[in-house]
């Protein structure tokens, strides 16, 4: 980091350190304009900082907006942070009198030799570890917005107080802000959320929280998305297989699952006997490759499943299809021989290449490391690491260090895809695992005529198909390329007269493998091509009395917009060139 860049937010120390002292700033406001509320904890997060308050009621916008008025003016009252120490009773006291009872329960439950501190800015004290800025007048006043008030629970528990969590964002310039803003209100147009519902895609209901419900347009959508991960996973020499949604207990105490993973399974018992519904897929895979024996000649073997995993979310977080209890997990286990390794994680790589690129999505690589709770000796954790960078480095591709975030069982290379907003999603993995053949006793004869333990990787592209839709929802704000768009062409009749005309165009385009509506409505031909584009339909054939009587049509293009007369032949070889090239609205 260059000398000139440690006060600026090129520094994630100093933005951390920024937006902590904001949330002091906040807490000042608070307190100077409603001296009632008391005062609970307020860190920087990942994008900003908030502070919790008890206080009996949520505040209003115009509430939030003379919080933000007071910041600014705390801020240009340039007050100096001092920090202190007090011993434990003496602090205690020191909140007591204050009467900031959730202050007095932290330092109570810090560790006998912690130092207790605190930072002090004008009439204003509260119990922190810092560190902070200097005075408040290094804060850009009209820099700062508090964004949401949203309820939470002390401390995480759900058996204690409710509390007010304010949240807020702050740059150094205002141009920042607003650009942070503009990005914000993007980020909301393009929310899968509303997007899913206004297209059809799909719908959640009370009777399910975290199961989605595809509707028709939604199964179009997915079921395309699964014919092109199918097609690609032909050519990569990948079989598919299925595994049974429930399987007994005893399978996840094998696995180690039921170890490392049981808080989030749910359980079941037939017939007497203990039995799960799969989180992953991975045991049921080692079942399959245990079903028959294996030469040295079978392996690589790729094997590739759309298996339909649950999983125990809190309800606080559930969010659209981004994060769910049922979703498909595009898995596949790959077996492999030691001196395959290196060969199939590129292999997996130029997949992902190639399937994120025809997405338009970019990514990055995160290498994460042995984590504490983990299966199997360090040497060989160690190796797998080694071999995945090393795999990497090959191709060329930089990674950022993860330490101590790997799955319970081996390594893994994270892919974080970037969007259309720069947004980032964790969505493909590759993790090399020595320890699940070992566990699941696999093996397989080598040119020596002896048996060998494979070693196998687990694989996941898309990562999860209903947060991936998710994701290229938000990425093509619903406009879908046509190859992907669930209704790819509208046919618009301009009046009753080319009605005829208009069925036997879709007719012909439906034939020919094509997603066609015909708009019968008796509503003007401009309503029909503004509902049209609000659909996100990517192109619409306005068909009238000139088309009929030359036999052919005037395509307008979502983007584009009018394309000028051309013949149904001429305008289907164009559609079909950018259904059969996967090509974007940017390619055209």
């Amino acid at each position: 980091m260059a000398d000139e860049n440690l006060y600026t937010f090129e520094n994630p120390d100093y933005k951390k350190t920024y937006w902590h002292t904001c949330s002091h700033v906040l807490a000042q406001a608070m307190k100077r304009l409603h001296p009632e509320v008391k005062l609970a904890i307020g860190p920087a997060i990942e994008n900003g900082f908030y502070y919790d308050f008890d206080t009996p009621e949520p505040f209003s916008e115009t509430q939030l907006a003379e919080l933000e008025a007071e910041m600014r003016k705390i801020c240009k009252e340039k007050l100096k942070l001092e920090r202190f120490e007090l011993p434990r009773a003496e602090a205690v006291k020191f909140m007591e009198e204050r009467e900031e009872p959730y202050k007095v329960e932290l330092i109570n439950d810090l560790p006998e030799d912690a130092t207790i501190s605190f930072y002090k800015q004008g009439g204003f004290t509260d119990l922190c570890a810092g560190p902070h800025l200097d005075s408040t007048g290094r804060i850009k006043g009209n820099g700062i917005k508090l964004t949401a008030c949203n309820a939470a629970y002390w401390r995480g528990d759900s058996n204690r107080q409710t509390l007010q969590r304010i949240y807020g964002i702050a740059f150094p310039k205002k141009e920042q802000l607003d650009e942070y803003l503009a990005k914000i209100e993007e980020a909301k147009r393009r929310d899968h959320r509303k997007l899913g519902k206004e297209l059809g895609l799909f719908m959640m209901a009370e009777e399910g929280p975290g199961f989605p419900f595809f509707l028709p347009k939604g199964m179009v959508l997915k079921n395309t998305l699964l014919e092109y991960w199918r097609a690609c996973h032909k050519r990569y020499g990948y079989v598919e297989i299925a595994t049974p949604i429930i399987l007994n207990q005893d399978l996840w105490h094998r696995s180690g699952h039921w170890d490392h993973y049981k808080d989030n399974m749910y359980t079941t018992v037939i017939d007497g006997e203990d039995y799960a519904i799969k989180p992953m897929n991975c045991p049921g895979g080692m079942l399959v490759y245990k079903n028959e024996p294996h030469s040295y000649r079978d392996l690589p073997l790729r094997m590739a499943e759309l298996g339909l995993v649950h999983r125990h979310e809190m309800s606080g977080a559930l969010h659209g299809l981004f994060r769910v209890r049922c979703f498909t997990q595009d898995d596949a286990h790959i077996f492999m021989t030691p001196d395959q390794m290196k060969d199939e994680i590129k292999g997996v790589v130029k997949i992902f290449d190639e399937i994120y690129s025809t997405f338009g999505l970019t990514y990055q690589i995160e290498l994460s490391t042995m984590p504490e709770d983990h299966m199997g000796d360090e040497k060989i954790w160690h190796f797998a690491e080694e071999t995945l960078q090393a795999a990497i480095q090959e191709m060329g591709k930089d990674f950022i260090l993860n330490p101590g975030d790997g799955a319970f069982y081996g390594p893994k290379l994270d892919f974080h895809l970037a969007d259309s907003l720069g947004r980032t999603w964790q969505c493909g993995t590759i993790q090399l695992d020595f320890q699940m053949p070992e566990r699941f006793d696999l093996e397989y004869v080598g040119e020596d005529g002896e048996k060998h333990r494979p070693v196998m990787i687990h694989r996941a592209l898309l990562g999860s198909i209903e947060r991936f839709i998710g994701v290229i929802t938000e990425h093509f704000a619903g406009a879908f390329p046509v190859w992907l768009s669930p209704v790819q062409v509208k046919v618009l009749p301009v009046t009753d007269r080319a009605a005829e005309y208009a069925d036997q165009v879709a007719a012909q385009l439906t034939e020919n493998g094509f997603r066609v509506e015909v708009d019968h409505r008796n509503e003007k031909i401009g309503k029909k091509i503004r509902e049209a584009q609000l659909e996100k339909t990517p192109y619409m054939l306005v068909v009238g009395d000139r088309d009929m009587e030359n036999g052919t049509v005037s395509p307008r293009h979502r983007a584009a917009g009018d394309l000028g007369a051309m013949s149904l032949a001429d305008f289907q070889a164009k559609l079909r060139r950018e259904v059969d090239e996967k090509l974007k609205d940017s390619d055209l």
